[in-house]
């Protein structure tokens, strides 16, 4: 969970310098020569509560931005997530989307199972091992529906509760900074990405409709909600880390701007908490949706596994002659080797800019010329950052950074080269 109004407030109003002698004194020199208008305008964005609903709603600039994705995914029957009031977000198994969501996932299981028995039956008249690796991949790219249950409605809770601490954090970030947060072109990109995802899903099945042998047109029917929400998972993925990256750049650009005007403890105290609550952000994206993406990583895996294998297998038997089946196994790979590396390298990003801005800006500050209390407040900063470091973790499972795809590539690589080693050691058959 996110940092609680009561310890944020504690913390943005430097309650462990209350008994200071020094802002004792400024006190009273205030009390004599009254406040700045930037000290009037400051008491006024405290007085806001980010557990006030209304307020939420006004600042909550992210869901109106990216509310596209949200309905998409209810529309697809894997998050039946809904605005339940202002500034929440909420899940219940007795809501219309719900309800929408079971009837949906019934009528698309009916065609799955259909399709699925078909696929099973060429696969049980299948002898040839290579061909038997081959088909199997139609099967697999059916398994994905059968998970929805599990990896959506199961943690669609988790992701309510993340969705709702976005709005709370924006009204926390308009009390410390003075400025909404916002998102620039990200709607617009949300946009693009979601009609590339669709467009891409039908591209995707009808180029393997083409290529590949006893793949059917009217097969496709069964995997069109299926690859769609498999490119709708990297999108959301993107979004949501470059909604956080966002919000990292804004936080350092807004903390360098006013250390520049004045440094002082209160200051850098409010902007400690205010990192703490994104970096906190940035592990409740991890949590909420760990089921979903590790399901998601073992599934691409999996998948870049057979695919390449397959197209091997065919070099190894014919040579690299540019067939249909070949041409459409590599499709396969380079498609969903590209989810993946979006997956992962977009994390990778975000990881770094969450803290790097701050960093950067503390580490420039003159600590002679700020007074004994923001020298304490800094040393607090940098100890901050460095006992909670910015990772996306998938509830220990795996941290999603560079390191995941190394990691993927050489058990990839290793499953492959036991494959090939056990096809060559099988006997040619002659009607290859």
């Amino acid at each position: 969970m996110m940092i609680s109004d009561h310890l944020f407030d504690d913390g943005i109003n430097n309650t462990m310098l209350q008994n200071d002698m020094n802002n004792v004194q400024k006190n009273i020199h205030k009390t004599i020569y009254g406040k700045t208008q930037r000290e009037y305008e400051q008491e006024q964005r405290d007085q806001l509560s980010s557990q006030d609903g209304e307020t939420c709603e006004i600042h909550d600039q992210f869901y109106r931005d990216h509310k596209l994705l949200l309905v998409l995914f209810r529309a697809l029957a894997v998050m039946p997530i809904i605005r339940s009031g202002p500034g929440t977000i909420t899940f219940s198994w007795k809501s219309s989307a719900t309800a929408y969501a079971i009837c949906f996932y019934i009528v698309a299981t009916i065609v799955v199972l259909i399709v699925g028995y078909e696929r099973i039956v060429i696969l049980h008249s299948i002898r040839r091992f290579d061909d038997y690796i081959y088909a199997i991949l139609f099967v697999v790219f059916l398994v994905p529906h059968f998970w929805i249950p599990f990896v959506g409605w199961g943690v669609a809770h988790q992701v309510a509760i993340y969705k709702t601490n976005w709005a709370k954090f924006q009204v926390r970030y308009y009390r410390v900074t003075g400025k909404n947060l916002q998102f620039p072109s990200l709607k617009t990109a949300i946009i693009v990405i979601s009609i590339g995802c669709l467009l891409l899903a039908i591209c995707f099945l009808l180029s393997l409709c083409a290529l590949l042998d006893g793949f059917l047109l009217k097969h496709t029917t069964a995997y069109y909600h299926i690859i769609t929400m498999i490119n709708m998972n990297c999108a959301l993925w993107y979004i949501n880390c470059k909604a956080i990256k966002i919000a990292s750049q804004s936080l350092s650009d807004c903390f360098l701007r006013d250390v520049n005007m004045q440094c002082t403890a209160t200051l850098i105290a409010r902007y400690r908490f205010l990192w703490l609550n994104i970096s906190e952000l940035l592990q409740l994206l991890g949590n909420a949706y760990a089921r979903t993406y590790s399901t998601y990583c073992l599934f691409m895996f999996t998948n870049i596994t057979i695919a390449i294998y397959g197209a091997l297998s065919e070099i190894v038997d014919h040579g690299f002659g540019f067939s249909f089946k070949e041409m459409g196994l590599f499709v396969v790979a380079a498609y969903c080797s590209t989810l993946l590396f979006i997956f992962v390298d977009c994390s990778h990003k975000t990881t770094l800019k969450v803290a790097a801005g701050v960093q950067e800006t503390l580490l420039t500050i003159d600590v002679l010329s700020v007074d004994r209390p923001a020298q304490k407040e800094i040393d607090h900063f940098i100890l901050a950052i460095e006992m909670n470091p910015a990772v996306v973790s998938l509830k220990g499972y795996a941290e999603v950074n560079r390191e995941l795809l190394t990691s993927a590539i050489n058990t990839i690589t290793i499953y492959l080269i036991v494959l090939l080693q056990f096809k060559i050691s099988l006997p040619k058959d002659p009607q290859a």
